[in-house]
């Protein structure tokens, strides 16, 4: 079970953090993503960790404002920073597990969804 938070609202340029706890004791045998959601428009790739957490992936348009992270030690939780916000990030965030191997980049190849944070920006 993945238990998504932090969002909120905040005026361009700020940041906010997002969290997702999850539940499984394995958590560190789950590839994770963030995805997001904005109004009328399809779900898309945000940012996505590899299971040890080593490798980091981006859509272009949020390198070098966000940073995926985990942590698999004690707190089995990924997190999302959010620098530099913009109104086009608008949106309901997501966090994902996937436990196969391959793309990080498609919906269909999470297996388990958090509930959504709603991060608005105001300009």
């Amino acid at each position: 079970q993945l238990q998504a938070s932090g969002g909120g609202l905040v005026q361009a340029g700020g940041s906010l953090r997002l969290s997702c706890a999850a539940s499984e004791r394995t958590f560190s045998n789950y590839a994770m993503g963030w995805f997001r959601q904005a109004p009328g428009k399809e779900r898309e790739f945000v940012a996505a960790i590899s299971r040890s957490g080593v490798s980091q992936y981006y859509v272009d348009s949020v390198k070098g404002r966000f940073t995926i992270s985990r942590d698999n030690a004690a707190k089995n939780t990924l997190y999302l920073q959010m620098n530099s916000l913009m109104p086009e990030d608008t949106a309901v965030y997501y966090c994902a597990a996937k436990t196969g191997s391959g793309s990080y980049y498609f919906t269909e190849l999470y297996d388990y969804w958090g509930q959504g944070t709603l991060v608005t920006v105001s300009s």
